[in-house]
């Protein structure tokens, strides 16, 4: 079987009403791909939908334990077969057309790493605290890394998978989005950005960020700033 250009991959947590709807959504796009989705102990009926998936594109892990998002992005990195591997959050917020502008940014500039980001539409959207909130995460980001990111809170990140799969990637939970960030820019990779869509939730409607997720997020940047970088990667492995 062909390697898969891309790997995709969809942590997802109590997602009933939309995972259904992601996983058509991203089965739809005409690239080679795989997709993993890994359910963190779902309690809402989103496993029972899982376990009815069959489809040779889509594999699904069951976890027996809820170990945050983080986790579960790191062992489909681990799982990944493909030449690139992203992230797809299972709450509909992100328009998974969207991943092929990522893509195709990577593989016409040679960059290692994409983000597609919410700001460089120049349309501010969602609730004004989760609003400031991320351009404050953004700019601590900046200042520590010397980047020109716009968006390093998105969902969206793009990655060559050989790089992805080497990284020593700590968090467990949402905090892992700016570890991964940090752990590129900290060992001297670009990160290129695209504009993407976004429609943001409230937390009625079931989005899971708290103000608790931005104090872990910065000091997730701070030890990796500070961290060594030999640290951060595994060293190549012989195949």
């Amino acid at each position: 079987m062909a390697k898969p250009k891309l790997t995709i991959v969809i942590p997802v947590y109590n997602e009933r009403g939309t995972v259904m709807t992601v996983l058509e959504k991203v089965k739809a796009l005409p690239v080679s791909k795989e997709i993993i989705v890994i359910d963190n102990l779902s309690t809402d009926g989103t496993r029972e939908l899982l376990e009815t998936v069959s489809d040779p594109e889509i594999r699904v892990v069951l976890q027996s334990k809820n170990l945050g998002k983080g986790t579960s992005v790191k062992l489909g990195f681990a799982m990944a077969k493909g030449e690139w591997v992203i992230i797809q959050d299972a709450d509909l917020e992100y328009e998974p057309s969207d991943i092929l502008r990522l893509l195709e940014h990577a593989e016409k500039t040679g960059e290692v790493a994409v983000f597609g980001s919410r700001l460089l539409t120049g349309n501010p959207q969602g609730m004004l605290a989760f609003y400031i909130g991320r351009v404050a995460l953004n700019l601590i980001f900046r200042l520590l890394f010397g980047a020109k990111t716009t968006d390093v809170a998105t969902c969206y990140k793009l990655v060559r998978s050989d790089i992805a799969k080497r990284l020593r990637l700590r968090c467990s939970g949402f905090d892992l989005d700016f570890e991964l960030a940090s752990a590129l820019r900290r060992l001297g990779y670009n990160i290129a950005e695209v504009p993407i869509s976004y429609r943001p939730r409230t937390i009625a409607e079931g989005k899971k960020i708290r103000p608790m997720d931005g104090v872990k997020a910065i000091a997730t940047m701070l030890r990796v700033r500070l961290q060594c970088r030999e640290t951060l990667m595994r060293p190549v492995t012989a195949s």
